[in-house]
């Protein structure tokens, strides 16, 4: 019986040695055929979560540009160090003396970097100044943007990216994500189409060239001068059908600022003049916008959205900094300090300048992003709140078109990332044995994205089976 029994364990043993063997050849002939990789490079990990033991390397420890698979760095940082309880709040205040229906002060709003500040939480605050009596502001609207500097941008950040809303000018008061929406509708033949630009405000203006059905007019173009930061919307050309577009516009808490004066304006509420300030600390409160935390992270995640993640990333370095304007410098540190002292990586080895993997500038390994993804897993209040948030094969976020057959189907959670010349993929894998996975591929110098997206996708095929 006992020879039987041994018998058995060394054919399990066998069997195991042989479908680890047969993963590493499906892989390495994956490497060795698919035709992205014949004119690009590429690195690839994968461990085994359940067994805690790796699976493949491929150019792992090499270093590359991350694309957006930065956010996993970042995410898992801000869940470790900032906790899954953390809000990011903006505060309305007010100093002085309320005498019947005029305030005889000012009138505060501490911008908390909040990125999902909206236009109806802008009239929430709008109204909590209505609701206080206030009809008459004697002093001035101050914005306190003192959370962060006055860097807009992360440095490697591309210029001509700019006036696209997926890289807005980031301040500690956002509205509407720093950006309008512009829909244009062709009027009769000729005539000029209708333009509606929201959120409503007087921050900015619209020329409108454009004309309705009319093919001498040209290609249609919606956009604003933004070489010269102006914020005048141009829209020109042909238009045949009705037409959104989303645009940044320049200096975020300038419009933030800009259109709450409207606001308070459209309820009868005058005030002197709009300035920027540090808010004291004996205001008296008139309201608080609270985001979870949850909400900025699932943005930046499925959406793969960089000024969520740029949130999360400011939080962390503003929590560690202690001091006022906390800029990337701050928030690099504190991202380093927390590599070397919980990932167990020397940070010299790698370069991360921004929270988002904008950046031409940021550079890590395969290894490196697996380490994150291993370090999620193994602490549960880091894991829920990240898991739950990346993109599921075939079903939504920025993996909703990708996977949608085979076994990888609803079987991959992972992190997308795409700029010029990189795509890159990290992220889980639930396996037919039952196994969870950790895998990061991140392709180099592709220039036809899909390309690299299918070997990715092949590559989760294989790990799932």
């Amino acid at each position: 019986m006992k020879r039987v029994q041994w018998t058995i364990f060394i054919w399990l043993c066998s069997l195991c040695v042989l479908s680890a063997q047969t993963l590493r050849e499906r892989l390495d002939a994956l490497v060795q055929s698919d035709p992205v990789l014949q004119r690009s490079e590429v690195g690839i990990t994968v461990f085994d979560l359940t067994e805690g033991t790796s699976l493949y390397q491929y150019q792992a420890d090499k270093l590359y540009r991350p694309a957006s698979t930065e956010k996993v760095i970042t995410a898992v940082t801000a869940l470790a160090r900032l906790g899954e309880n953390h809000c990011f709040r903006t505060h309305l205040s007010y100093t002085g003396t309320l005498c019947q229906d005029t305030l005889k002060g000012n009138l505060y709003v501490a911008g908390g970097f909040d990125p999902e500040f909206t236009e109806e939480d802008l009239d929430r605050f709008a109204q909590a100044v209505y609701d206080a009596g206030i009809r008459t502001i004697e002093g001035d609207l101050i914005g306190d943007v003192s959370l962060t500097d006055s860097v807009y941008w992360g440095p490697g950040w591309s210029w001509d990216d700019t006036p696209e809303s997926f890289q807005p000018y980031l301040s500690a008061l956002m509205l509407n994500r720093g950006c309008v929406k512009i829909t244009v509708t062709p009027q009769s033949k000729g005539e000029s189409p209708q333009v509606e630009v929201n959120p409503v405000s007087d921050y900015y203006t619209v020329d409108n060239q454009a004309k309705s059905y009319d093919a001498t007019s040209g290609k249609l173009r919606i956009t604003r001068d933004w070489l010269h930061n102006g914020n005048t919307i141009r829209i020109s050309g042909n238009v045949t059908r009705q037409t959104t577009r989303v645009l940044n516009l320049y200096s975020s808490e300038n419009f933030f600022l800009q259109t709450f004066r409207c606001r308070l304006r459209e309820k009868g509420i005058t005030l002197r003049a709009v300035s920027k300030g540090l808010c004291p600390s004996d205001t008296i409160s008139l309201a608080v916008c609270s985001r979870p935390i949850d909400e900025v992270l699932k943005r930046a995640l499925k959406k793969s959205d960089n000024l969520s993640a740029e949130a999360l990333f400011h939080h962390v370095g503003i929590q560690e900094a202690d001091t006022l304007y906390v800029g990337f410098e701050e928030s690099q540190e504190a991202i380093c300090r927390f590599m070397k002292e919980e990932i167990g990586h020397l940070p010299e080895r790698y370069r991360i300048v921004d929270g988002s993997g904008v950046s031409l500038y940021n550079y890590v390994s395969p290894a490196l992003l697996l380490a994150y993804l291993k370090y999620a897993y193994y602490h549960a209040p880091v894991f829920q709140p990240f898991y739950e948030a990346l993109p599921i094969a075939g079903i939504d976020g920025t993996l909703q078109g990708r996977m949608k057959k085979g076994k990888a189907f609803r079987n991959v959670r992972a992190k997308t990332g795409s700029v010029t010349g990189v795509s890159s993929l990290a992220g889980y894998v639930h396996a037919s044995n039952g196994h969870m996975l950790a895998f990061v591929i991140i392709n180099q110098n592709v220039l036809k994205s899909r390309e690299a997206r299918s070997f990715q996708d092949k590559i989760c095929e294989i790990l799932a089976r």
